[in-house]
């Protein structure tokens, strides 16, 4: 906590605690995943679009969010995502019908992205600097524990017989003291942005090559991530053959990977660049996720591999999102906000597009042909950060080259 200011903790604590439960809701429907198709006997493209909207919904989200945290300021913009999200948890699952809960899923997703957007645009106003990346890592740690947690709790109800829908209902909750939080702290500390910002400045951002690489770099994450998140418990159930309680555990042990990197690698590497760390991240999710694709081909006998392939690539996952919008808010300093609200949104956006490829192809083809596909994201997503390193290190040498000739 060095990196914040004393007087802004509580509200970084709040900030966490916002992050925690949206890994918590984030991560309960993939782990349910399997009870869902079973009791509503929904087919896995019908899944998909559930999930799906939600995903649409949090990428348009997450664009409107950006630019009004800076005009409304972070606890208002919060206190809408809560509000919002708690609708949505209340209510998703009371039937079987597709189309309600597609909408109240999509509610979910709206809430989540008003979060994401106001939670990162907190932290930036509260650490600012070089700090600021290692203060995004330790909120997005939060996340990877409400992460974990999430598949852990939804495995334990499924256990003990109660009702999947008990998480949701839980998270609703939970979200509603967030609600209070967010309208009683001093959130107005932080300030606001200039109200002319954001719409003067919009065409220099657009022309800026590392406004685009951001989105880009966090969609090809966010949409591999996310969907290994929603599928993998359906993958080790399905083709690896492990009984439904276990195969619930599975995303747990993803996000323990993820959180051991989120929370570890700061720590011990606390003088690598970002721009090396994610370099070496994207090395890994590509090895990871390639194992992993391979043992959904090979099918149960290569169960021990997955399980080395779900950690592995928990761990190499880890800060990629912190450090993408460390890079950006670097490359970006005049427009934090609007930057790095837009590439929360690129991650939307692939948080919705790659889950819906996944749902069809494995209609179609099979989840071992989804899972390959992943692995070739990875791929891209490795050269997408290559090139939004280039293009912020370009942005820091053009800045520093204008203010020596102002001198």
């Amino acid at each position: 906590m060095a990196t914040i200011p004393r007087d802004k903790r509580l509200l970084f604590a709040a900030v966490f605690a916002a992050f925690f439960l949206f890994g918590v809701s984030n991560t309960i429907m993939g782990a349910a995943l399997p009870r869902i198709l079973d009791s509503y006997g929904w087919l896995d493209s019908q899944a998909g679009i559930v999930m799906a909207s939600g995903s649409l919904a949090f990428f348009l989200a997450s664009f409107v969010a950006g630019r009004l945290v800076g005009r409304l300021g972070a606890g208002r913009t919060l206190a809408m995502g809560y509000g919002i999200n708690v609708l949505g948890l209340a209510l998703f699952g009371t039937g079987p019908e597709l189309v309600p809960n597609m909408l109240l899923y999509a509610l979910i997703g709206v809430g989540q992205g008003f979060i994401e957007v106001a939670a990162n645009w907190a932290v930036l106003r509260m650490a600012g600097g070089e700090s600021s990346g290692k203060a995004l890592s330790l909120v997005h740690g939060a996340y990877a524990i409400g992460a974990v947690t999430g598949p852990l709790m939804t495995g334990a109800l499924l256990a003990s017989g109660i009702s999947w829908q008990t998480g949701f209902r839980a998270s609703a909750v939970m979200f509603g003291i967030l609600f209070v939080s967010a309208l009683v702290l001093p959130f107005r500390s932080l300030g606001t942005e200039d109200k002319a910002a954001g719409s003067g400045k919009a065409r220099s951002l657009a022309s800026r090559p590392a406004y685009w690489l951001g989105a880009l770099s966090l969609l090809l994450y966010v949409g591999a991530e996310h969907g290994l998140s929603n599928w993998s418990a359906e993958l080790f159930d399905r083709i690896l053959l492990a009984p439904a309680a276990v195969a619930a555990l599975v995303p747990s042990i993803f996000w323990l990977g993820l959180l051991a990197g989120r929370l570890g690698i700061p720590a011990i590497f606390p003088r690598t660049k970002p721009q090396r760390t994610l370099v070496f991240l994207g090395v890994g999710m590509v090895a990871s996720y390639g194992m992993l694709a391979l043992s959904a081909f090979l099918g149960p006998q290569a169960r021990p591999l997955a399980w080395l392939a779900i950690a592995l690539a928990g761990l190499s996952s880890s800060a990629v999102y912190p450090m993408v919008v460390s890079i950006v808010a670097y490359a970006l300093p005049d427009r934090q906000g609007e930057a790095t609200g837009f590439a929360a949104t690129g991650g939307g956006l692939g948080g919705f597009a790659f889950p819906l490829t996944m749902a069809t192809v494995s209609t179609v083809a099979g989840l071992s042909v989804g899972f390959s596909i992943y692995a070739a994201v990875a791929v891209m997503a490795l050269v997408s950060h290559k090139f939004l390193i280039g293009a912020a290190e370009r942005e820091h040498a053009g800045r520093s080259h204008a203010l020596s000739e102002a001198r």
